[in-house]
């Protein structure tokens, strides 16, 4: 903005001096020395702008990086995804495939959704499970995508009473209040599913399951449940399924992925679902353990680590 000032000023000092002609003879050697003086003032006053700018274009180096960091910086060509974010994207697609629609939780959520809709009641010991950090303002870091589920049940609520249902998968990041080590880590990702009709099933839940890991790990493979507890299903069971063969599985080991259920009435009746009428199962699960397990991992820290050696095997 300076120098553009400069030149402005330099041509209306051009303009100036064109009035030499008009001046008495005697007049026009003195006036032609002060118009030189102002010209070359100005010229010296865009040099040094230039100048200046030339120093601030120069490439800034770090004084604080770590020894020899400004010398070995990589240059940057050009990047890939992330392999969480990859594999996620082949997980939604499978669940849209079987009609399943598509809600992004929040990073930050409140008590409501967090824990009461979701029938956690106040000082329930099941609390404790999801220990995560608070904002001042009192606002959580969700600590399970299940926080969006009173959200997707009143959002598509109206659907049932067309005759329809509610289906929808809910991806996104959770963070825990952890001890990490190679199979535990603070922040990472999950997948929410819920089905709500005027008929849902057990079994139908366990189609769902069998069509998803057949189709994500590429081969056919046996599923189980056994007991559990979750304050928002009722029953509530833990899924088991067969060890892929990208682990060696030879029909003889089981893997537990997630917990899932029949949704509780109570989170129904939060979401203004009458459940004499409606019932609906949900499931909730890891999604850098499915992963670890499609690429025989064995450190789950590697995913938020910024190891280039690491994503660039991907």
């Amino acid at each position: 903005m300076e120098i553009e000032k400069l030149k402005e000023e330099l041509k209306e000092l051009n303009k100036e001096y064109a009035k030499i002609k008009t001046i008495p003879v005697e007049e026009r050697k003195a006036f032609g020395v002060e118009m030189n003086k102002k010209k070359e003032a100005i010229l010296a006053k865009i040099k040094a702008a230039e100048e200046a700018a030339e120093d601030m274009n120069v490439e800034a180096v770090d004084i604080t990086a770590p020894a020899g960091f400004n010398a070995e910086f990589p240059k940057a060509s050009c990047g890939s995804k992330h392999p969480l974010m990859t594999e996620l994207d082949h997980v939604v697609d499978i669940y849209q495939a079987m009609g399943f629609n598509v809600m992004e939780p929040r990073q930050l959520d409140d008590e409501f959704h967090m824990f009461d809709s979701l029938n956690f009641s106040k000082g329930h010991p099941a609390r404790d499970g999801y220990d995560t950090f608070r904002t001042a303002e009192g606002f959580i870091p969700i600590a399970h995508t299940s926080a969006m589920q009173n959200r997707a049940l009143t959002t598509y609520r109206d659907d049932l009473e067309k005759g329809g249902q509610i289906a929808v998968v809910i991806p996104g990041r959770v963070f825990r209040n952890e001890d990490v080590d190679p199979t535990h880590e603070h922040t990472f990702y999950q997948c929410e599913g819920i089905y709500v009709a005027e008929k849902a099933t057990m079994g139908q839940l366990l189609g769902v399951f069998k069509n998803f890991f057949e189709t994500y790990y590429g081969q056919t493979l046996r599923i189980k449940t056994q007991p559990g507890y979750f304050p928002f299903t009722e029953p509530s069971f833990e899924l088991l399924v067969e060890k892929p063969k990208t682990l060696g599985g030879k029909g003889d080991g089981w893997l537990e992925l997630l917990g899932c259920g029949m949704i509780h009435p109570n989170v129904l009746k939060a979401a203004g679902i009458d459940p004499e009428k409606y019932k609906g199962f949900a499931w909730g699960g890891g999604i850098d353990r499915l992963v670890m397990m499609k690429y025989m991992l064995n450190d789950v820290r590697y995913f938020e680590s910024g190891k280039l050696d690491f994503l660039e095997e991907f």
